[in-house]
């Protein structure tokens, strides 16, 4: 991990999304290291800096990639936990699912999401969706340097 750079973690189940979001991240062209994890209980882990976690460095992630449907630990679990906690509480957090269900995205915005994504199912809308994200919270969003 670059020095200075908080991670962007990518909480993602299916390594084919989980690798489009990665190269569409690359392409706007984010400092940001990508982390991956595939499910939302190695997520809360990474997060926490817990088991195999526990030596990564102490930087929280400037934003995190949060599908819902995933096993183990589904991404609103994961999102509750973040916002639980005073140590992770301030992280951006973005749903990017497949889900376009009503209380789906309720559920996720009563919860503390900053923003809800459906996956395009069409894959150059999907990295184009992607690229948008990444742009906006890796390049333009301004996070205060001590936030969390």
């Amino acid at each position: 991990m670059k020095p200075g750079y908080r991670p962007i973690l990518v909480v993602e189940d299916d390594a084919f999304d989980a690798e489009m979001i990665e190269e569409a991240l690359q392409d706007v062209g984010a400092a940001n290291p990508v982390e991956r994890v595939e499910d939302g209980a190695d997520a809360v882990d990474f997060l926490f800096r817990r088991n195999r976690y526990a030596g990564r460095p102490d930087e929280a992630p400037a934003l995190v990639l949060l599908d819902i449907k995933m096993p183990r630990m589904d991404g609103f679990e994961v999102l509750r936990t973040i916002r639980e906690s005073d140590y992770t509480r301030q992280i951006p957090v973005v749903i990017l699912t497949s889900s376009n269900e009503k209380q789906d995205i309720a559920e996720s915005r009563a919860l503390g999401a900053n923003a809800y994504v459906v996956k395009p199912s069409d894959a150059s809308a999907f990295t184009q969706a992607v690229r948008t994200v990444g742009k906006f919270w890796a390049k333009l969003n301004q996070l205060p340097e001590h936030m969390y």
